[in-house]
């Protein structure tokens, strides 16, 4: 084939042209609830490349098994602290609650998908076909196939359901009830509540063991985490963080190798380090301001906290348990999730 020179050229200048860059490492994604968007971080270099408006309320994050999606909660109910007279607000914007579908590669939400009313946490299946929601005003779990987009059952909970926290082997599903202090045990086959027990007042967030059997959940206003057999149905062990009230437990999240459970503290400002095997504290350390949502480095040796009150996000250098960064970010970070790209 011959070419004219000018021709030539433009596919000589093309061959040699740069070609957009993939990140050398992971991306670190954050919903700020009070701004309505989503800001996304490069892990080499630690700086927000996006600021992506998503909608009201993001709290809850997750991504597709694929990672070519992330999912995030929406609510259009006003934002209050516990014991809030709920007549005094402003009244809730239901055509706002639903699960924005964020594309990664596109960088922008693509479509909302209705779950339930006020959705704040949920988790999706192994296999991606379905998400398991909390409703939190409506005292409820909702469970939506994604493949057709609708709600196939809502299941009852306590009030102000909020963590949901899918098993290992997929088999199960816990969601909290901050209100009833109690944890729900979904079937997901049979997709019912088959067991629910007391854990505490004001449990959030669980970490499922390996096992499938035993997990561990927080309790907010105790000051603790406890340990329990979800088959027995049973506190085994009650740790605890510090005085209640003063220390206040609220994100809770596994290593890689499950050997230890790190705990967020809100309020009292740390991140508690336990041992999942001999249920001791092995430390804490000050992290930030109410310290919530957390996550993990794909090689188990950075840490991420979501601040809420100083907007920003603190990076950790778990070997010597010290905050290396923190990252200002917008209106009040809550979750965050890391992922490859």
């Amino acid at each position: 084939m011959r070419f004219a020179p000018l021709a030539l050229l433009l596919v000589l200048l093309g061959s040699c042209a740069k070609q957009p860059e993939k990140p050398k490492g992971y991306r670190i994604y954050v919903t700020n609830e009070r701004s309505g968007d989503l800001s996304v971080i490069d892990s080499e270099t630690h700086a927000v490349v996006a600021t992506v408006p998503l909608g009201k309320r993001p709290r809850g994050i997750h991504a597709s098994p694929d990672g070519k999606l992330i999912y995030v909660a929406l609510s259009g109910s006003p934002i209050a602290g516990p014991g809030v007279d709920e007549s005094t607000l402003p009244p809730p914007d239901k055509s706002a609650d639903g699960i924005g579908v964020y594309d990664v590669a596109q960088g922008k939400i693509v479509k909302m998908l209705k779950s339930g009313s006020d959705p704040e946490e949920f988790d999706i299946s192994a296999d991606g076909n379905f998400l398991y929601v909390s409703n939190e005003d409506a005292a409820g779990v909702s469970i939506l196939d994604l493949a057709t987009e609708k709600i196939i059952a809502t299941l009852p909970t306590g009030e102000e359901p909020e963590g949901v926290k899918m098993s290992p082997n997929g088999k199960f599903v816990m969601a909290t009830s901050e209100d009833a202090g109690m944890v729900y045990k979904i079937d997901t086959a049979a997709a019912k509540v088959v067991s629910s027990m007391k854990v505490g007042r004001r449990p959030r967030t669980i970490a499922w063991m390996p096992d499938n059997i035993h997990a561990f959940v927080n309790a907010e206003n105790d000051g603790t985490v406890v340990h329990i057999d979800t088959e027995k149905n049973t506190v085994l062990d009650t740790i605890q963080l510090g005085e209640a009230g003063v220390v206040k437990p609220m994100g809770v999240l596994l290593s890689p190798d499950n050997a230890k459970l790190y705990v967020t503290t809100g309020r009292g400002k740390k991140v508690f380090i336990i041992d999942t095997a001999t249920r001791k504290v092995d430390t804490s350390f000050e992290v930030g301001q109410r310290p919530w949502g957390l996550a993990m480095s794909p090689d188990g040796k950075t840490l991420y906290t979501a601040n809420g009150p100083s907007n920003d996000l603190s990076v950790i250098d778990l070997a010597t348990k010290t905050v290396t960064k923190k990252i200002p970010l917008t209106g009040s970070p809550w979750g965050v999730i890391v992922l490859k790209q």
